[in-house]
């Protein structure tokens, strides 16, 4: 399939499906019809799972293109960004828990755009791994209210949102500390 005079392999369409799916994330998020939220926390999770299985089926095909190393990034900020704003003006997260977790995606991309200016690659780290499924998870929290802990009592949503702004942060500042020869003048 072509788009754009851009040839489509599999692991690219689902990456645009991803980016496609967050106009109706944000619009269920929105909406006030019966389980709504429930509804766009689906999505959610099905747009985040869509994050690996378009790396997996790019590499195990031999299909990764230069559309796809460009996109896929973008679609994960993309959807974690928009959950973020929007669950700041629904006041159900902390507006400087927002901020820093957009701030370091705008700075771990800043760095990579100098690297690859130099030619050189900043591959993701294990701890940014682990930060994006802990965002995926204190989001997903935040969006179906705490469900199930708030039948006993346990603050899961808040630990996790929190837990994923430290992680955020450290990862942030691990990729500036161990990349930090790519902002030197003369490297």
């Amino acid at each position: 399939m072509i788009y754009w005079g851009i040839t489509m392999n599999l692991a690219n369409k689902i990456t645009f499906t991803r980016i496609f799916i967050i106009p109706l994330f944000i619009l269920c998020l929105l909406s006030n019809f019966p389980y709504s939220q429930y509804v766009a926390a689906f999505i959610f999770i099905l747009a985040a799972s869509t994050d690996s299985m378009d790396g997996y089926i790019a590499r195990k095909r031999n299909e990764i293109t230069n559309l796809g190393k460009f996109l896929d990034p973008l679609a994960d900020k993309l959807l974690i960004t928009s959950a973020l704003v929007i669950l700041v003006e629904m006041g159900r997260i902390s507006s400087v828990v927002a901020i820093i977790i957009i701030s370091r995606e705008f700075i771990v991309t800043g760095l990579r755009v100098v690297a690859a200016s130099k030619g050189i690659v900043i591959a993701a780290s294990w701890l940014g791994k682990i930060k994006t499924i802990i965002q995926i998870v204190s989001i997903v929290s935040v969006l179906l209210n705490n469900f199930p802990f708030e039948y006993i009592g346990f603050p899961f949503d808040t630990i996790t949102i929190y837990l994923a702004t430290i992680i955020t942060l450290l990862s942030g500042v691990d990729y500036i500390y161990k990349n930090r020869n790519v902002l030197k003048e003369n490297a």
